[in-house]
């Protein structure tokens, strides 16, 4: 969970990243999604497609977290 942490901040830096409404309350957009995917897949060896860019899936780490082990 530190390594999508550090993800997060650097993508997002200023944002409270432990935050439970990240889309929801605007702290990052479709831009800083599509970064998040390419990072996450290179960082954790994951495949995420299309299905899975929902903002449901961005809105909390523990959202992205749950993503990457569904992935996995």
């Amino acid at each position: 969970m530190e390594k999508l942490y550090e993800i997060l901040e650097n993508i997002c830096p200023g944002i409270d990243v432990r935050s439970e409404a990240l889309v929801d309350d605007g702290l990052i957009d479709s831009f800083d999604i599509v970064a998040l995917v390419g990072e996450i897949m290179d960082e954790f060896g994951v495949e995420l497609n299309v299905d899975d860019i929902l903002p449901e899936n961005f809105n909390s780490a523990d959202a992205i977290m749950s993503l990457i082990e569904r992935s996995r």
